[in-house]
């Protein structure tokens, strides 16, 4: 401290302490932008302008026991590659273990570490005379030594041991640092490592190369790779199944941003509830439950590329932010005010009309014209019949994979009942049905080849070839000249025949009433064969006989015999006079 009196008289006090000047300068390199080798050298050079050493050193204990240097000042270069075990140097056992700095006397005959390794002493025959050290802790945790020696036998001597071990506790907290940013480092670069095979797992199960040998499925391929130059936003569309996540993942690994996340989120299975903190992410406290900050899936997606699928189905209530994302770049958590930018591509998917649902009020126009600036249209299975030799293949690879069969192969005539077949699950539902087929037709094989035959495929449905009925057919037209009762009858007449023939009954059997026939009909026929009209029976057996010119005759079924009362006079009727008539049944009286 130095006291100074200024030329109006007045004493001002000013420290200059030669010690907050280094320690200004370590705590500025523990901030500062520097690898951990650099900014070890200057801790020890702020430490040198403090306590005059000759040479000093700062060892790291390493897990097996034994102290490696990390950084070295003085001491000829290869001390760095030297292993210290503090067993062989008594001096760095004591203070490794001891809890104070220690100093070292002159007449001391331990041997020092340092003994002929000194930049100073050309010849290294010199042996050290004054050392000093301390041990390097955090909350216990030991982490190393740092160490100063000296020519001089009293160079040490005024030497407040207390500023070495206030420098030793800036280092250890370096060092601390340091190593905790290692560890972060080494996990994130494992993350990113699981990261990325997690994604090249996920591109491989579900595909990024959208395989077809026919015109459209060339076409859909140029497209993709016409879009992968540019960042603008997309709109796939097509039927459930197509392939419009592979169309979007291939879209993605041709783009500049393959190195960064392709981000999914299928818009149909969000709540509305958390449907804004799922794509947007909410900070701490911004609703009940919510005990920590959480990303959403755009910031997450930031640089990178984020897939909406089944983009009709996004709330209302979202829209409008999205419409910002896609129109800025902003992004707000829930229950913040920051603005956040974010650089994201915006790849959306849907297998509904969206221009109809915007005429309906259910989507807005504002954000469908905003990713419909390039549409990509995925052409239905049924419409590439090329492509299922193509996609056969693939899945049945797939397939031997997942089931751990050998190879799979399929016959003349399951192959083309699968290119006859209408697929109206896409090629979502080849995939499924060629899973099953493997399994089925594998049974207990394992090892073998593995044939899958027509019985294998289990296809139910219409195939292409077969006659479909037309749909909406145009009802029977009565003939000319009749009334609008005589058309009613007409009409209804055509109908009870027509759900006769559906029945079957015509056709077994020679009774059958028809329209100019005096035959009667076998008994209990014409309820059967008016099932598939939509009447009940009783109205059903009505119009049969009345509509058709022979009889129909139905039997009713029979009454038990009721039991009489005893011959005698009758009791009379609670409640009722002498003259009451009872009523029975449907108002006959007894």
């Amino acid at each position: 401290m130095r006291v100074e009196v200024t030329a109006d008289g007045v004493e001002t006090t000013r420290i200059v302490d030669e010690v907050i000047s280094p320690f200004l300068g370590a705590a500025l390199d523990l901030v500062g932008d520097l690898d951990e080798k650099e900014r070890y050298q200057r801790l020890l050079h702020h430490i040198r302008e403090v306590i005059p050493f000759d040479a000093a050193a700062f060892l790291r204990l390493a897990p097996d026991g034994y102290l490696l240097p990390v950084a070295t000042v003085g001491l000829v270069p290869e001390t760095l590659g030297r292993r210290f075990w503090p067993a062989d140097h008594p001096r760095l056992s004591q203070i490794l273990a001891s809890p104070v700095p220690l100093r070292f006397p002159r007449d001391t005959g331990l041997p020092d570490p340092f003994d002929g390794l000194l930049l100073a002493d050309a010849s290294g025959a010199a042996r050290i005379h004054a050392c000093i050290g301390c041990a390097l802790h955090v909350q216990g945790e030991k982490l190393g030594v740092l160490a100063a020696d000296a020519l001089e036998p009293g160079a040490f001597d005024s030497i407040e041991l207390g500023t070495l071990e206030s420098f030793a506790a800036v280092l250890s907290l370096a060092f601390r640092a340091a190593t905790l940013l290692v560890e972060l480092e080494s996990h994130a670069d494992r993350e990113r490592s699981v990261a990325r095979q997690l994604a090249s797992e996920a591109q491989e199960r579900v595909g990024s190369e959208f395989l077809g040998e026919s015109t459209a499925a060339e076409d859909v391929r140029g497209d993709i790779a016409l879009l992968s130059r540019s960042d603008l936003p997309v709109l796939i569309s097509g039927e459930t199944g197509v392939g419009k996540e592979v169309a979007a993942r291939a879209l993605h690994r041709q783009s500049s941003r393959r190195e960064q996340p392709l981000i999914y989120l299928n818009c149909a299975a969000l709540p509305e509830s958390i449907a804004e903190s799922e794509l947007f992410g909410h900070e701490r406290g911004a609703y009940t439950g919510a005990d920590r900050r959480v990303l959403g899936k755009v910031e997450l997606a930031d640089r990178g590329t984020l897939f909406l699928d089944e983009i009709g189905e996004l709330p209302m209530s979202l829209q409008p932010k999205l419409l910002r994302v896609l129109q800025t770049g902003e992004i707000q958590r829930v229950g913040s005010d920051a603005a956040l930018r974010v650089d994201v591509r915006v790849i959306a998917a849907t297998n509904r009309n969206l221009p109809a649902e915007v005429d309906a009020g259910r989507f807005r126009a504002d954000l469908y014209h905003r990713l419909n600036v390039y549409p990509l249209a995925i052409p239905p299975l049924r419409d590439r019949p090329a492509d299922i030799g193509l996609l056969t293949g693939y899945f049945l690879d797939q397939a031997r994979i997942r089931l751990g069969l050998g190879p799979v192969r399929v016959t003349r005539e399951a192959r083309q009942a699968l290119e006859a077949y209408d697929w109206p699950g896409n090629v979502r539902e080849l995939e499924h049905v060629l899973l099953r087929a493997s399994l089925r037709a594998a049974g207990k094989l394992r090892g073998g080849t593995v044939v899958i035959g027509v019985e294998h495929l289990n296809l139910d449905r219409p195939q292409r070839a077969a006659a479909q009925p037309a749909a909406g057919a145009a009802a029977p037209t009565p003939p000319p000249g009749l009334g609008l009762r005589a058309a009613t009858e007409e009409y209804q007449r055509d109908a009870i025949r027509a759900a006769l023939d559906a029945s079957g009954e015509l056709g077994r059997r020679g009774a059958r009433a028809r329209p100019g026939s005096r035959q009667p009909a076998a008994a209990g026929d014409a309820p059967r064969g008016g099932r598939g009209l939509t009447l009940n029976r009783s109205r059903r057996v009505r119009t049969a006989r009345r509509r058709c010119p022979g009889k129909v005759s139905v039997p009713r079924p029979r009454r038990a015999p009721r039991a009489w009362a005893p011959a005698g006079p009758r009791p009379a009727p609670r409640g009722r006079g002498a003259g009451a008539v009872r009523r029975r049944g449907s108002g006959s009286a007894r």
